[in-house]
């Protein structure tokens, strides 16, 4: 036995362990008695919160309430951190789309950028061709001048208005116009005079005059700056006469379609320029074949009959002449994609703003016009090419080219939104229309839509290119005539609600889908046509007549007066 042990057995067989007994005992009576007051008071709490509670299921609600209140607690928190998460993730989602936006927006700019500078370089190549042709052909225009100034032979352009006679000095900024074919070749050289006597087409030439004296070159608002103070020494009234060189030998006639006194003026017409004056005649190929029906005689007829002779027709025709209203010459220079032949104009329409000649006399005016010299008005056309976006994922992109006489329109079509049109002039941005459109119109071309929609009426002369808004939301958007020189961009922005429909001369209409945009400049080739009296006095006459411009009943004179 250990020796604690043995301490323990004797301390145990003494008075002094006999104490320690009892105070040992003592102790672990009072650890018991506090044990049991533990015991209590949990069973007495324990008592109380069942009392508190009342019940199995009181008590399992109240550990469920519990809970819940601390799962809402970490929900709540756990929401609040998704809602966070999900705005930082909109905000790049919303920064990416205008990067994106600002790109696409970049990368169409720079294209039609390049697009602008390759017509810049092409427009600077054939300056600089035509400069240099007239440099060389201005000697020989000024001897021929004063050869037949000396001599007093040649031919004479009608007389004109006021103002002062171009001087052989000075810079001429007008071009003269002449047959294709000798555009390259000066009337010095062998290759111009062995062209010239083999060309199946007939030569001329136009003047411009300036009170009564006319010449191949023309000074046009010559600018003096004499003694400091700045005049205009020069002002012509740009009244352009057509002269044949050589009597034409070739007319393509075009008709109004389903008239029957159109065929029969055709019909008419035909046999007197083949009998009286030797001419050939085209029609088109549907005319022709109603001819050859009625009667046999129109054998002699030629017509084109394949698209590719259409594209060089304007190398066989001398003179076009229209049988109808507007719509036959909207049709005839739609015909031409180039130079267009010019154009005499028979009103058989029911209004005629471009059909100045009379059909009941067609003779004595074709006679007249075929000996010339004859008034013309140069007709402007306007350039019009879509460039489709890029943005779309296609890979082949046409181009499309349109050239129009009167106007191209931009509509919102079926759509039931405002159309959203971003116009920039020479790359700088004008407006944003929002309307039912947009009309760019010629000056030929102010007395058709652009009218209806409040734009002014022009002369056809007036160099030009009208904007007229379509119903545009705005009480401040007025119609614009801005100058001929200018480009302009309409497009359809990338985050454009809707489409917008191109319409050129009222047909052939385009489809514009966000980023597309429409490129319009003059062209460089007008529409000749020639005028039964004078430019002005045809224009005048059209408006009272066709429109009843200004007409009122008249205030009487016997009403009471002024004292």
């Amino acid at each position: 036995m250990p020796p604690n042990h043995l301490l323990l057995t004797e301390s145990m067989a003494s008075p002094l362990g006999e104490r320690h007994r009892i105070s040992r005992r003592n102790s672990l009576t009072n650890v018991s008695q506090i044990e049991l007051d533990s015991v209590k008071l949990g069973v007495e709490g324990w008592a109380s919160l069942s009392a508190g509670v009342g019940s199995q299921r009181n008590l399992q609600e109240y550990f469920q309430e519990s809970t819940a209140a601390d799962e809402d607690s970490h929900l709540v928190e756990f929401s609040d951190a998704l809602q966070t998460v999900a705005k930082a993730l909109r905000q790049v989602a919303e920064s990416k789309a205008r990067t994106v936006d600002e790109a696409a927006e970049w990368k169409r700019k720079y294209e039609l950028e390049v697009v602008r500078c390759q017509q810049l370089k092409q427009l600077i190549a054939e300056k600089a061709s035509v400069e240099e042709n007239q440099d060389e052909k201005s000697k020989s225009v000024v001897d021929e001048q004063n050869d037949s100034e000396s001599s007093g032979g040649g031919h004479s352009p009608p007389s004109f208005g006021n103002g002062v006679c171009c001087s052989k000095e000075g810079i001429c900024n007008q071009q003269v116009i002449r047959e294709q074919g000798f555009a390259n070749s000066s009337p010095e050289s062998k290759d111009y005079s062995d062209r010239k006597l083999s060309s199946a087409k007939a030569s001329f030439h136009l003047a411009w005059g300036c009170n009564g004296r006319s010449g191949r070159r023309h000074k046009h608002d010559v600018v003096s700056f004499e003694s400091g103070n700045i005049t205009t020494a020069v002002r012509s009234n740009k009244q352009i006469t057509l002269q044949w060189d050589s009597p034409p030998k070739s007319v393509f006639i075009l008709t109004k379609p389903n008239s029957v006194s159109v065929a029969k003026m055709c019909g008419e017409m035909v046999r007197w320029l083949k009998d009286v004056k030797n001419v050939r005649v085209f029609v088109e190929k549907n005319v022709k074949k109603e001819l050859v029906e009625d009667d046999s005689y129109y054998n002699f007829l030629l017509a084109c009959e394949r698209d590719e002779e259409l594209a060089l027709l304007h190398t066989k025709i001398d003179l076009v002449i229209t049988l109808g209203g507007d719509g036959t010459v909207l049709w005839a220079a739609n015909m031409f994609k180039g130079p267009v032949p010019p154009l005499v104009s028979f009103s058989m329409g029911s209004l005629g703003f471009m059909t100045p000649f009379q059909s009941d006399r067609y003779q004595e005016c074709l006679d007249i016009v075929m000996k010339g010299p004859v008034f013309i008005t140069l007709r402007h056309r306007l350039h019009c090419r879509i460039i489709r976006s890029k943005d779309k994922g296609e890979t082949d992109l046409e181009e499309e080219d349109h050239l129009v006489l009167n106007e191209v329109s931009i509509d919102r079509g079926m759509s039931s939104y405002l159309t959203n049109l971003e116009c920039y002039c020479d790359n700088l941005f004008v407006t944003c229309v929002q309307g039912d459109g947009l009309i760019l119109s010629t000056p030929s071309g102010s007395t058709a839509y652009s009218l209806a929609a409040g734009g002014s009426m022009v002369h056809p002369q007036v160099p030009g290119i009208l904007f007229t808004p379509i119903c545009p939301h705005s009480l401040s958007f007025r119609p614009l005539i801005l100058p001929e020189h200018v480009t302009l961009r309409v497009q359809i922005p990338i985050n454009s609600r809707g489409q917008a429909w191109a319409s050129f001369d009222g047909k052939d209409r385009r489809q514009l889908s966000a980023g597309d945009a429409l490129i319009v400049h003059m062209s460089a080739w007008p529409v000749p046509a020639a005028c039964d009296d004078e430019s002005t006095h045809d224009f005048l006459r059209s408006v009272r007549e066709g429109l009843h411009w200004n007409l009122r009943k008249s205030q009487s004179f016997d009403g009471p007066r002024e004292q």
